[in-house]
């Protein structure tokens, strides 16, 4: 399997703070990747790295095995699109904001596609209304559906479903998973719902302190934790975000749940 992203000896640092520290880290074509971790743990500014918003402070990042740079083509930062726990949406109709999707990354405007994406998150009856009248949930919506009108391909999705209900979770995952399974799109999902990122990711990771401290199948990651801190993430013991992270030589602990045993 290919690689979307190369990370090598990448840190990035907003003054003298050092928010990402990643010495190797590729997330592959066609996965979903989820990314867990307290608050405050480098998640969203690993996402900006993502989507190019910034370059890092140290190291190389590269997508499809071509280095990127400060300056981004227009063609490169049109395959990324990103959907964020807060969408801003324009003060214009549900349709408007759909079709602004496709403009601004030169996709060809359908009417029906428009309409499909509608129909496909629960929106049919809310394409004339204004954007201004949404619910939390519908507003979410719209904006996963501006982001995959164009057909991205990679989607970020930065805790897109953290302050809505569950009905409309659910909605956001079932479209987010057929995405992938029907067109290949890579998805990076950043979650404090660890049970969200074992609904949807193939391969899960731990952030703490700017670094991914474990990454692995999501099967194994929560059934066979192999570092101290995953573990006491997963149980849901209070951590440290800004903890510094451990040497690649800690001793294994067995699962909490085997202990005693």
């Amino acid at each position: 399997m290919s690689d979307t992203y190369q990370l090598d000896g990448v840190r990035h640092r907003y003054g003298n703070r050092c928010v990402v520290d990643i010495p190797s880290l590729r997330v592959r074509t066609g996965e979903i990747l989820g990314i867990v971790g307290p608050s405050g743990a480098g998640k969203s500014t690993l996402l900006r790295l993502l989507n190019f918003l910034e370059p890092p402070t140290e190291g190389t990042l590269a997508y499809r095995g071509a280095g990127v740079g400060p300056e981004v083509p227009l063609s490169l930062r049109r395959e990324v699109v990103t959907v964020f726990q807060h969408p801003i949406l324009l003060r214009r109709t549900v349709v408007a904001n759909i079709r602004i999707g496709q403009r601004f990354r030169s996709a060809a405007s359908s009417d029906g596609e428009v309409e499909r994406w509608l129909g496909r998150l629960g929106l049919a009856e809310l394409g004339r209304a204004p954007a201004r009248t949404l619910s939390a949930g519908e507003a979410q919506r719209v904006a996963l559906a501006r982001s995959l009108v164009a057909e991205p391909s990679v989607l970020l999705l930065d805790e897109p479903t953290g302050n809505l209900d569950p009905y409309n979770a659910r909605l956001i995952e079932e479209i987010v998973r057929a995405e992938n399974a029907e067109r290949g799109t890579t998805i990076v999902l950043i979650s404090h719902d660890i049970f969200q990122a074992k609904r949807l990711a193939h391969r899960t990771g731990l952030m703490m302190g700017g670094r991914i401290l474990e990454l692995a199948g999501t099967g194994e990651f929560f059934s066979d934790p192999q570092q101290p801190e995953t573990a006491a993430f997963l149980r849901g013991d209070l951590v440290d975000a800004a903890a510094p992270a451990q040497p690649a030589s800690v001793p294994r602990r067995r699962p909490w749940w085997r202990r005693g045993a």
